[in-house]
């Protein structure tokens, strides 16, 4: 019913974005552009080729004003005033597609993004959990059998459909990642052979090179947990240590993009974290909603298999329904 509704309501929105776009400011979120089968992502993240990021970008180029990671700072701060709405551009975690593919894209056209990374996988020193998932479903592949001992560590009757062992291996969480090891044994699969030779992640150097561009690059987590499944020890941990790694290299430590989602952080994780003065703000991934704590911006999730102008569309319905029933704000304990 609700998606029903949003779907209705989408189709009558206008194409005029920048006047209908609810907020004044507008935070797009990718993570990966590439033509290329990239197995370690294609089966967690529906990543867009070159053709269609590039389309996204001179499309949000029509309604928004880009800015950088400065003037973001001082418009939202009251400092700077923009000819239209604004726009910050934003990827999460870190992938070598970045230097290669978005990098140029965005030179060519005097546009500045802000990566995200999990200092635990630079240098492809490892792997992300969810990157081994997708990677042990595409060794899987179509195969009709597999040793049955996966079924074991999956709790998984051996008579199991593999589409289901798929979805099985999908939900192994954070605090189940070492089950994804123990999975690439059985399965023959080694991960480290296939770092050492696609290196998804972008190395030191190439970040130091990229901050010497002009990008920017700040903190997603040491190595990718979900902030709502963490104690408030854990949560800090992982931020402490992922600012020491940004300070040691000069990159940019005023700012923190939850991995997954903020989805049930409260406020005693906020609280604890802009104790640091030199922090600025920090980037959820809800879409176009507000948020009871000011300094936490969200973002919007742009690889969901439709163009930008789609899915700001269908978030802009979204917000309006969301409003009529006062909850388009995340309201935190």
């Amino acid at each position: 019913m609700k998606d029903r509704l949003i779907n209705l309501l989408t189709a009558f929105e206008t194409d005029h974005i920048g006047k209908t776009f609810p907020l004044n400011y507008c935070l797009p979120l990718y993570h990966c552009v590439s033509d290329e089968n990239l197995p370690h992502i294609k089966h967690v993240i529906e990543y867009k080729n070159s053709k269609d990021f590039e389309k996204d970008i001179d499309d949000l180029s029509k309604h928004f004003q880009w800015v950088n990671w400065q003037e973001f700072k001082d418009f939202t701060s009251g400092n700077f005033k923009a000819q239209k709405k604004i726009a910050l551009l934003t990827f999460d975690d870190g992938f070598r597609e970045f230097y290669d593919i978005v990098a140029p894209v965005l030179e060519r056209k005097g546009i500045y993004a802000c990566n995200f990374i999990n200092p635990a996988f630079i240098d492809n020193k490892e792997i992300m959990f969810r990157c081994k998932a997708s990677l042990l479903i595409d060794a899987i592949g179509n195969k009709t059998t597999i040793n049955r001992e996966v079924y074991t560590v999956l709790s998984l009757n051996s008579n199991a459909a593999i589409e289901i062992v798929k979805n099985k291996i999908l939900k192994i969480t954070y605090q189940e990642k070492n089950m994804l090891d123990l999975l690439a044994e059985k399965l023959e699969f080694d991960f480290k052979s296939y770092i050492k030779e696609y290196r998804p992640y972008l190395s030191t150097e190439e970040l130091k090179h990229l901050t010497h561009k002009g990008f920017g690059i700040s903190s997603h987590g040491w190595d990718h947990p979900k902030y709502g499944d963490l104690s408030l020890e854990e949560q800090t941990k992982s931020i402490d240590k992922t600012f020491a790694y940004l300070k040691e290299n000069n990159f940019l430590y005023e700012s923190f993009a939850f991995p997954f989602t903020d989805f049930g952080v409260k406020n005693d994780f906020f609280e604890e974290l802009f104790k640091n003065e030199e922090m600025y703000c920090t980037f959820g991934t809800a879409g176009i909603k507000l948020d009871s704590v000011k300094r936490n911006f969200q973002r919007i999730p742009m690889e969901t298999g439709e163009s930008a102008e789609k899915i700001l569309k269908r978030e802009i319905a979204y917000f309006k329904v969301k409003k009529l029933i006062n909850k388009n704000t995340i309201v935190r304990k």
